[in-house]
């Protein structure tokens, strides 16, 4: 039961209508505050403060990557419960529109900028990778966490290139990477045939608005994707609805660094994805982390480390490994 004093807060909190457009937003994924005041057309200092007495009344959660600060709504408790029950009722607002128009175009904006990117790289992506990641290692551990298991389909998000669907190729039985980089996509195509993979086929697709019945996947991949997204929890969630019931989702992407040329030159939008983090957005989906395992460059503190992850349902009996 919540105590009257602290219920009265978060509604003072919640009671003002920036702040109400702000947890609407956030409702529906994370956001920087430069994010936050292109959409509402309001100063930094205003969204800032407005954010401070949400994060105060435990609304929202603030998490500092960098030179950056995202946003989310609260996933847990009776706060996040009543931010929920508001936003529900004021989703049919004209404002509420608004604010999601610019949203979406906020988003296409940064996807665009990935897009110019990924055209640019498409033809040296592979070689790009490796000057980062251990790849021999990392690829030998994602065989590993799927070794035994019966693969009818797995779906490669974000596939690039198409190098998981190169890995993995023994392991499926049917193979669909998605990706909406066309000079991306070309390479892979011309990778698949000539490595004689004819049970993997790619699409042209938006990943952040996925199909269902693409599925469902015995596994859904997300190599190196994640930190191209303002929020990879709503990434997750789209993965989930590829899903079969007991289905996994194996992750591979960087842990938390400081390096923020990494968003000016290649498009990165978060630096990095921590181990709590990952159990949030698992959680928050009613699945759980059965494994995680960390790849460090050997380039000392300027390295980047690579970390593996599997998802699972909750129920799922898969055993916890390497946490």
């Amino acid at each position: 039961m919540v105590e009257l004093n602290t219920l009265v807060g978060v509604l003072k909190a919640a009671g003002e209508d920036t702040r109400l457009r702000l947890l609407a937003l956030l409702a529906e994924g994370d956001h920087t505050v430069k994010d936050l005041t292109e959409i509402l057309r309001q100063s930094q200092p205003r969204v800032s403060r407005h954010l401070k007495l949400l994060a105060d009344a435990g609304l929202v959660r603030r998490n500092a990557e960098g030179a950056w600060a995202y946003y989310g709504l609260t996933q847990e408790g009776d706060a996040a419960a009543l931010a929920q029950w508001l936003v529900a009722r004021i989703d049919n607002d004209a404002t509420r529109k608004r604010d999601r128009e610019r949203q979406n175009a906020s988003r296409a904006a940064q996807q665009a900028q990935a897009a110019d990117y990924f055209a640019k790289v498409a033809g040296s992506w592979d070689e790009l990778r490796a000057l980062h990641v251990p790849e021999s290692a990392v690829e030998a551990a994602v065989l590993e966490a799927l070794g035994g298991r019966a693969v009818d389909l797995l779906i490669d998000l974000g596939t690039g290139t198409g190098r998981m669907l190169e890995v993995l190729t023994g392991l499926y039985k049917r193979g669909i990477g998605i990706d909406s980089s066309r000079e991306m996509l070309a390479v892979a195509r011309a990778k698949l045939i000539a490595a004689s993979i004819g049970h993997a086929q790619v699409r042209l697709g938006d990943i952040a608005e996925l199909d269902p019945a693409i599925g469902p996947a015995d596994v859904v991949v997300l190599h190196q994707v994640l930190h191209y997204f303002d929020d990879p929890g709503r990434m997750l969630a789209q993965a989930k609805r590829l899903l079969k019931p007991d289905g996994s989702i194996l992750i591979v992407d960087f842990a938390p660094h400081d390096h923020e040329f990494l968003r000016a030159e290649q498009a990165h939008r978060r630096l990095g994805l921590s181990s709590a983090q990952m159990d949030g957005w698992a959680a928050a989906l009613g699945l759980r982390v059965a494994l995680e395992r960390e790849f460090p460059s050997g380039s000392g503190a300027d390295g980047l480390t690579v970390c593996l992850w599997r998802l699972t349902a909750t129920g799922s009996s898969n055993t916890q490994l390497d946490r």
